[in-house]
């Protein structure tokens, strides 16, 4: 093989594996993960190829110092890939829940339009919370 096709071949080897890196930390690589406490604005089954669930919580708390003992609501976007849990969204929807999420750094079609993906929904309040089991993340 001559010094020219081995450039090619080094460089293409080197091209794709950088895009493959760049593919599974964009869409793949869980960036952070949390628990979210409010209620459930809305929350509602979407999509023209992919039907996926979206929602809106609302979130209460304190404003900033300015503005003392004043309450603000925060909107915390996200989307829902696994039916169990979507229906235990349904069913609980006037109730304050807790929400566990997982963010990705980018979005896909069939994973929802938000970054912050639920897998397991808690309900709030007193010490008789229900956990509800987490759903295993889909694979690509």
């Amino acid at each position: 093989m001559s010094t020219t096709g081995k450039v090619i071949t080094w460089s293409s080897v080197i091209v794709v594996l950088g895009l493959a890196i760049f593919i599974f930390f964009k869409f793949c690589f869980v960036y952070s993960e949390g628990v979210n406490e409010g209620d459930i604005n809305y929350f509602q089954k979407e999509g023209f190829i992919f039907k996926t669930y979206e929602g809106k919580m609302i979130q209460t708390g304190l404003k900033s110092v300015k503005d003392k003992g004043s309450i603000q609501s925060n909107e915390f976007k996200f989307s829902v890939v696994s039916e169990e849990v979507a229906k235990q969204l349904n069913e609980g929807s006037n109730v304050g829940v807790k929400l566990h999420w997982k963010r990705y750094l980018g979005t896909l079609p069939w994973r929802g339009n938000s970054q912050f993906i639920v897998d397991s929904v808690y309900t709030s309040g007193s010490a008789s919370s229900k956990v509800v089991t987490p759903v295993p993340p889909v694979e690509l």
